[in-house]
C-alpha cells in the first residue's frame, strides 16, 4: 500500500492531523493499534477523568449546600456499575463520532502497530483485513503521533492488583477503604479527589515541598487548603516512597518524611508520578529521526524531525503533554507538509494557528478549586530572572464569588513593567479552566493592561475578574480601593 500522508497514532494529535490533511485534499492513511480512535485522552485520560470529576464536584456542591446553606439531603448512594456504564457510554459515543468523521473524509484507517523500515516505509502488524496481504505501507510523509504512557519506576513495578496506575484507576472497579496516591501532580490530585468524594480514605504523598510544584504557590494554596479538609490532613510533603510490599489484601509502603521513616498499609496504591513518550519500538533507528535523553523525538518548530519525510507531534515530541498542544502541533505539521510540497501558497496560513511564532499553551488542573495558567508564571519568571509586575484581583471582591461562596479564588496577570504588556495569567477558583481561554487570547495578541479594561464583562460573573485585575493594576478598580501606582 502507498499513501501520500500516513499518521501513526489516532489520539488528539493524530486524528486532528488526519482530518486536516484530508480536508486539504491529501490521500491520508491513519494507523492506530487500538480498535477505536481517540488515544489516551478519550479512552483512558482526559475525558473519562473529567466525567468522574464532574460526579465528584456535584457531591462536593451538595455537601456545601448542607454545610453553608441549610439544605439537607440524605447521604449519597454510590452505584459504581451505573457510573462506569455512563463513563463508557460517553467514551463509546465520542469514539464512534471520530470513526464517522474519518469515514466521511475518506481516510483509510488501519488497526495495526507500525514501525519504520526506512524513511518512507512502515511495517504493519495487526489483524486488520486491510493488511492481510500487504504488511508494508509506503508514504511521502509520516506524522508520528504515538503519544505517551504511564511512567512507573522500576522499584514500584508489580503485578499486584492492589497497585495501580491512572489507567486502572479510571476503570473504577471498586472504591477501596484506603488509597495512597503517590505523586502530588495533576493526575494524582484529580484522581485522588474523585476517590475521596466517592468514599475512600485517601492520602497523598509528594516528594517536593508542595503540591503541583510546576504551578505558582499562591494559586496552589487555596487548593491545598480545600484538599486538606477533604482528606482530613492526609497530605504528606517532602516525603519519599521506598519499597512497596503487596500482600493478599493490602500494600505495605515505606515512607521517609520530615519526621523520619515509617511503614504504612493501604488497601490500594495509585502511582501517579508522570508519563513517558511512546518513542520505543518505532524503528526510528532505521531513519534519520532522533530522540533526546528523555526519549522525546527531536523536531523543529514546524514539527519536522531530522528526517525530511518524518514529522512528530504531541506527547511524543515534548512537554507539555496536553491534548490541545497535540492538536496545535497537528496544525503546524499539516501546514508544513503542504508548504513543502507547495500544494497551495496559502496552505500554512490556512491551517496554522497562533498570532505569534510561539503560541500560548494553557494548563488546567481540574480539581476543586480548579487551577489554570497561561504564558509566563511567577515560578518561571523567578527562575529565569524575568522582570514583571503583578495585577491581582482577589475573588473576595467579586459579587459572583461571594454569591456562590468561593471567595478564596484569585485572578492575576504578570505584566511587563516597561510596556504594560500582559505576559501571563494565573487563576484559581471554580471554572478557572473556562476563564483562562480569554487570557490566552490576550497574551497571544500581546494586549496591554489598558486594553484588558476596554471590553465590558457581564455582571455578576467570574469573568469580570480578568479585567478587574488590570483595573486594580491601573488604579481604576471600582470594588477595590488601590490608588494608581506611581
Amino acid at each position: 500500500m502507498h499513501s501520500r500522508v500516513v499518521i501513526l497514532g489516532g489520539g488528539p494529535g493524530g486524528y486532528a492531523a488526519a482530518f486536516l490533511a484530508a480536508d486539504q485534499g491529501l490521500d491520508v492513511t491513519l494507523v492506530e493499534a487500538h480498535p477505536h480512535l481517540g488515544g489516551t485522552c478519550l479512552l483512558r485520560g482526559c475525558i473519562p477523568s473529567k466525567a468522574l470529576l464532574h460526579v465528584a464536584h456535584v457531591i462536593a456542591q451538595v455537601d456545601d449546600l448542607a454545610t453553608n446553606w441549610g439544605v439537607q439531603y440524605d447521604a449519597p448512594v454510590i452505584d459504581l456499575v451505573a457510573i462506569r456504564q455512563r463513563k463508557e457510554s460517553l467514551i463509546a459515543a465520542l469514539a464512534g463520532g471520530l470513526a464517522q468523521l474519518a469515514s466521511r473524509r475518506q481516510i483509510r484507517v488501519i488497526q495495526a502497530r507500525g514501525s519504520f523500515v526506512n524513511s518512507t516505509t512502515l511495517q504493519l502488524q495487526g489483524d486488520d483485513e486491510a493488511i492481510a496481504d500487504d504488511h508494508t505501507l509506503t508514504f511521502e510523509h509520516c506524522i508520528v503521533a504515538t503519544g505517551s504512557s504511564v511512567a512507573v519506576p522500576t522499584v514500584w513495578q508489580t503485578d499486584s492488583p492492589h497497585v495501580m496506575t491512572s489507567d486502572e484507576a479510571l476503570q473504577l472497579s471498586k472504591i477501596p477503604s484506603s488509597l495512597l496516591v503517590i505523586g502530588g501532580g495533576y493526575i494524582g490530585l484529580e484522581l485522588g479527589s474523585v476517590y475521596a468524594q466517592l468514599g475512600a480514605q485517601v492520602s497523598i504523598v509528594e516528594m517536593a515541598d508542595r503540591l503541583l510544584p510546576e504551578a505558582d504557590k499562591d494559586l496552589v494554596k487555596p487548593l491545598h487548603k480545600k484538599l486538606s479538609q477533604l482528606l482530613s490532613g492526609r497530605i504528606h510533603l517532602s516525603t519519599k516512597v521506598g519499597e512497596l510490599t503487596p500482600g493478599p489484601t493490602s500494600v505495605a509502603v515505606q515512607l521517609e518524611g520530615p519526621n523520619g521513616a515509617t511503614s504504612e498499609s493501604y488497601e490500594q496504591v495509585l502511582i501517579a508520578v508522570g508519563r513517558k513518550p511512546n518513542s520505543q519500538n518505532l524503528g526510528l533507528e532505521n531513519t534519520a529521526a532522533t530522540t533526546d535523553d528523555a526519549g522525546f523525538i527531536c523536531c523543529n518548530e514546524h514539527q519536522f524531525t531530522n528526517d525530511s519525510h518524518i514529522l512528530a507531534i504531541g506527547d511524543v515530541c515534548g512537554n507539555p503533554m496536553l491534548a490541545h498542544k497535540a492538536t496545535a502541533d497537528a496544525r503546524q505539521a499539516v501546514a508544513a507538509v503542504l508548504a513543502e510540497s507547495q500544494e497551495t501558497a496559502t496552505g500554512h496560513d490556512a491551517i496554522a494557528t497562533g498570532a505569534t511564532g510561539n503560541p500560548c499553551i494553557p494548563n488546567v488542573i481540574f480539581t476543586d478549586p480548579e487551577i489554570a495558567w497561561a504564558g509566563l508564571t511567577e515560578t518561571a519568571a523567578k527562575r529565569e530572572d524575568i522582570d514583571y509586575q503583578l495585577a491581582i484581583y482577589p475573588w473576595a471582591a467579586s459579587g459572583r464569588a461571594q454569591a456562590i461562596g468561593r471567595v478564596a479564588g484569585r485572578t492575576k496577570w504578570l505584566i511587563e513593567p516597561d510596556t504594560q504588556r500582559v505576559l501571563g495569567c494565573g487563576i484559581v477558583g471554580p471554572d478557572a479552566g473556562e476563564l483562562i481561554a480569554a487570557a490566552v487570547t490576550a497574551i497571544d495578541q500581546q494586549w496591554t493592561a489598558q486594553q484588558l479594561t476596554t471590553s465590558i464583562a457581564p455582571h455578576p460573573t467570574l469573568s469580570e475578574t480578568l479585567s478587574g485585575a488590570a483595573e486594580v493594576f491601573l488604579g481604576k478598580a471600582i470594588e477595590i480601593y488601590k490608588p494608581k501606582r506611581a
